[in-house]
């Protein structure tokens, strides 16, 4: 059988075992501001635009903070999530995935919530280049996930209708953006969240990592 399927990916949580690098990250941002919050509900969060990101932690611990304390949040936890930098790794099978998919003929791009200043060390650790492969992320596009931007624009660098291709990815927020432009959507559990929760948010399929997705591929992206 041929595959033909395009396959656009999440980055943290989905090809990098980086989401709870992240969590952490944003922890010590927080603490520095004096903003208490626990990690689980940070987790919870993980995956969607950065300002999304702080506007609902923020309503949680219903703090009131100036946009110029906002903006040291978001330089904070960028400089801490590059002290990890030794930590971060790819996801069993994610470069084997990749490969296995260039090898085919697949098109295949990442397109991330995160910022280029922080994804790429995501990227260095996976072996994928920019000036190569088709990246996108949250410098890119004017709304990140949950909005579908993010996918969209990875579909028309591919030069393939957004329709056609499969979203991977970790975190309902994925789903949700997946769902919103009407590709197909499978959830990976390597980022923390559960299959009742992706099904629910729109997974066709539930994976464990992109180790299993390669071993199920021809679940998904199968033509004969």
């Amino acid at each position: 059988m041929r595959l033909q399927t395009p396959f656009l990916f999440d980055l943290d949580g989905t090809l990098v075992d980086s989401v709870y690098q992240h969590v952490l990250a944003w922890k010590q941002a927080l603490d520095a501001e004096g903003i208490a919050l626990s990690v689980w509900r940070i987790h919870r969060k993980i995956g969607m635009s950065g300002g999304l990101f702080t506007a609902q932690l923020l309503r949680e611990t219903q703090a009131h903070v100036s946009e110029e304390a906002i903006n040291r949040l978001r330089d904070a936890h960028a400089d801490a999530y590059l002290q990890f930098r030794g930590q971060v790794r790819p996801l069993p099978g994610a470069r084997e995935l990749l490969s296995a998919l260039s090898q085919a003929g697949i098109p295949w791009a990442i397109a991330t919530s995160g910022r280029m200043h922080t994804a790429a060390l995501n990227l260095e650790a996976l072996g994928v280049d920019p000036a190569r492969d088709v990246v996108v992320t949250r410098d890119d596009v004017k709304y990140a996930k949950p909005d579908p931007d993010l996918f969209i624009a990875a579909a028309e660098r591919l030069g393939v209708p957004i329709e056609h291709a499969v979203v991977v990815g970790d975190s309902i927020w994925d789903m949700l953006a997946a769902k919103r432009c009407r590709a197909l959507g499978v959830g990976l559990l390597s980022g923390g969240y559960g299959t009742d929760e992706l099904e629910r948010a729109g997974a066709l399929r539930v994976y464990d990592d992109p180790a299993d997705l390669l071993y199920h591929l021809d679940e998904i992206a199968a033509r004969p």
